[in-house]
C-alpha cells in the first residue's frame, strides 16, 4: 500500500466545514484553489430558517455551534492536513476569547489546526497595512453585528458603522443580489473608515470585492476570501490567485517574530 502524498491533493488536504444551508462557500473555495490543493466539504446539518430576527438568528448560531463537532468527525475521517471553517458567525459571537476557545476546542479534538473567519479577517487588515476604522456589511441582524463589532475591537480595530441586511432565511443570504450588495457598500463608504469588511459566509462576495476595492478606493475585504488566504498562507502557499482581490494576488500573511 502507498505510504505516499493523496493523488490529488498533493499539497494540501484541506476539510472545509460549513452549514448544510450554505451554497456559496463550496464555489468560492474552489475558484481560490491552487494546483495540489483539495477542498472536502462537509455539512454542519441545520434546518432552513425562514422567519430570521435578533433572537431566532442567534439561536440559530448556538443550534449551529452545537453542531460542528458531529460535522468535524466526519471530516476527519479524509484525514485532512487542516481544518476550514466556512461559517463566521459563530467565531465572532462573544468576542475574541470565545474565538480562542473555540479555536482550541477544535484542535483538541481533531488534532488539527484551523482557520476561521474572524481572525482571518483581522488577519488581511494587519497585511493591508494600518487599518484601525472599517465599516461592516452583514446578512445578519443588529444584535449579531455588535458581537462582530466587540470581535474587532478586542484587536483595536473600531466599527465606525455596520450594515446588517436582515435575510429572513438561512438560504435567502446566497440570494441577495450585486446589485444590493453594491448599493450597500456605496451607503458604507465614506471618508472616515479605511475599509470595508463583510461577513457571513453564504453572501457572496468574493468576486466583487476587488471591483469595490479599486472603485472605491480602500480595502474591500470579503470574508470568504480572506479565510481561504489565510489557510493557504498558514500552510506555506503562496501561489497568486487574480481576480479575487490583493490578498490572493500579492499579499503574504504577516508573520509573528
Amino acid at each position: 500500500m502507498s505510504t505516499g502524498r493523496d493523488t490529488l491533493g498533493w499539497r494540501k488536504v484541506f476539510a472545509v466545514f460549513g452549514p448544510s444551508t450554505n451554497t456559496v462557500v463550496e464555489p468560492e473555495f474552489a475558484a481560490m484553489r491552487p494546483a495540489g490543493v483539495t477542498n472536502q466539504y462537509r455539512d454542519i446539518y441545520i434546518e432552513n430558517a425562514t422567519a430570521l430576527s435578533d433572537q431566532a438568528f442567534m439561536a440559530g448560531a448556538e443550534i449551529i455551534q452545537g453542531a460542528v463537532d458531529a460535522s468535524l468527525r466526519t471530516a476527519m475521517t479524509c484525514e485532512p492536513d487542516y481544518l476550514v471553517m466556512g461559517v463566521s458567525a459563530i467565531t465572532f459571537i462573544g468576542g475574541a476569547p470565545a474565538c480562542e476557545k473555540f479555536v482550541t476546542h477544535v484542535r483538541d479534538l481533531t488534532g488539527k489546526d484551523v482557520s476561521v473567519g474572524s481572525t482571518s479577517c483581522v488577519e488581511a487588515l494587519r497585511a493591508y497595512g494600518s487599518i484601525r476604522r472599517v465599516a461592516v456589511l452583514s446578512p445578519y441582524y443588529p444584535m449579531a453585528n455588535a458581537h462582530v463589532a466587540r470581535f474587532f475591537s478586542d484587536y483595536g480595530i473600531e466599527t465606525v458603522r455596520d450594515l446588517p441586511l436582515r435575510c429572513k432565511s438561512w438560504t435567502d443570504i446566497s440570494r441577495v443580489t450585486e446589485r444590493q450588495i453594491a448599493q450597500a457598500l456605496q451607503q458604507l463608504d465614506g471618508d472616515d473608515i479605511d475599509a470595508i469588511v463583510q461577513v457571513g459566509t453564504n453572501l457572496s462576495m468574493a468576486r466583487m470585492a476587488p471591483y469595490a476595492e479599486a472603485f472605491l478606493g480602500k480595502p474591500v475585504i470579503a470574508i470568504n476570501t480572506a479565510t481561504y488566504w489565510h489557510a493557504l498562507r498558514t500552510n506555506g502557499i503562496y501561489d497568486a490567485v487574480d481576480g479575487l482581490c490583493p490578498l490572493l494576488s500579492h499579499l503574504n500573511l504577516k508573520r509573528k517574530d
